[in-house]
């Protein structure tokens, strides 16, 4: 008598697996893109000058740290969707509203930019963390899929 094997193969079975797994990647989405936001965030902060005294702008004064102290990165519920999400780093114009001119310089002071050479310098970085997550992430949804 001859031992013999079988195999059953549901395409349905593997595309409901499938469809697990795409929906399940989605929320993966998010956290992806805030992972990549941090690398940029923390190169930006460690880039922005801080001036050694304050300074008048306008009538105003400006405390040192002022621009530092600005910085955010926010979650872009208008730029986002269930399959992009989108982060913003930059400045916070009303607390430091001379941002524009540390960043660009102005006609009789130079440049000192920080937001553009921490995107350059780290650009690469943030891919990485972002496309790291996003694997982990899928690790994780692969592993609940299969129960």
């Amino acid at each position: 008598m001859a031992d013999s094997v079988s195999i059953k193969f549901s395409l349905e079975d593997a595309i409901k697996g499938l469809d697990n797994l795409a929906e399940g990647m989605k929320d993966e989405v998010r956290p992806a893109a805030q992972a990549g936001a941090q690398v940029l965030y923390d190169e930006v902060l460690r880039r922005v000058p801080v001036s050694k005294k304050p300074r008048k702008r306008k009538g105003r004064i400006i405390q040192p740290g002022a621009l530092r102290s600005s910085i955010y990165q926010v979650f872009s519920q208008d730029n986002s969707d269930e399959k992009r999400s989108t982060y913003h780093v930059s400045w916070n114009r009303r607390k430091a509203p001379h941002g524009h001119l540390v960043e660009f310089g102005t006609a009789r002071s130079a440049a000192t930019p920080f937001l553009r050479p921490a995107f350059d310098a780290k650009r690469d970085a943030a891919l990485e963390a972002a496309r790291k997550r996003f694997v982990e992430g899928g690790r994780k949804v692969i592993a609940g899929v299969k129960k």
